[in-house]
């Protein structure tokens, strides 16, 4: 009877052991108070249903201070003491500096590698720049998802298969009524370039002695100038250790 009981309690803790291993931690967790309580239940409900349908936590924090700490230790270090999972994405929102960090953790850091990091930072960071925190979680969670389920399906995303932009329809046709408008407005001028036979003939000249001009006075104008802009600069850090011994991909930059 008592080896019965030994066999089921060991088939359990194996049952146990075999469960995949992710979060009792808050998937939202606002404290810079980016986000209206609505918003914030909004993507608490995305990320749960992605954390229930591929076991992998996706997170949002945003904060105000980095206690000091750079923001790749404080996104790491957030997801390891957390009560995260094995497998996850965590996203960093520092409003001390404008930091923005992706961390990645278990399988994640193949489905989310150092591409699809750029990938999903050219498409959130626009939003963080504006000021639209709730748009750029939203479409945080969208991609994460994207990637994620790529990877489940054994075809995870490199740097030569990224996701595909959708046509943009109304850009194209945009574009095409302005071309349209600036090749009308040449032949225009062209049209009426030739129409111009007779011009003005300035009668000053005729009382111009030659030489009799000398210049006694010259100044340089400013009239235009150029300015450049660089796009701010995003930092990749490859695959590193983290203070509690866990390996992390992950990548970040300004807003």
């Amino acid at each position: 009877m008592k080896k019965w009981i030994l066999t089921l309690v060991a088939v359990m803790l194996v049952a146990v052991l075999a469960l995949p291993v992710f979060a009792s931690g808050e998937l939202v967790v606002d404290d810079a108070d980016l986000l209206y309580t609505f918003e914030e239940e909004q993507l608490e409900e995305t990320l749960a249903q992605i954390r229930s349908t591929y076991q992998m936590d996706v997170v949002v924090v945003t904060t105000n201070y980095l206690d000091g700490k750079s923001p790749m230790a404080y996104a790491d270090d957030y997801y390891d003491y957390n009560g995260y999972g094995s497998d996850g994405i965590l996203l960093l929102i520092s409003m001390e500096d404008n930091d923005w960090y992706i961390s990645t953790c278990g399988t994640a850091i193949t489905a989310v590698n150092d591409d699809g990091i750029d990938y999903i930072a050219d498409r959130i960071v626009p939003y963080f720049s504006d000021g639209n925190f709730y748009d750029g979680f939203m479409e945080y969670a969208s991609l994460c998802e994207d990637f994620i389920l790529r990877y489940e399906s054994g075809d995870p995303f490199d740097s030569g298969d990224l996701p595909q932009e959708p046509f943009p329809v109304m850009g194209y046709l945009l574009g095409c009524a302005i071309g349209a408008a600036v090749i009308a407005l040449i032949v225009v001028l062209i049209l009426k370039g030739q129409l111009q036979s007779v011009r003005l003939q300035s009668a000053a000249a005729n009382y111009i002695v030659s030489g009799s001009l000398h210049m006694t006075q010259s100044s340089d104008l400013f009239l235009y100038h150029t300015i450049s802009r660089v796009e701010k600069p995003k930092e990749t850090s490859g695959t590193h250790t983290s203070s509690s011994g866990r390996s992390h991909g992950g990548g970040g930059g300004k807003f």
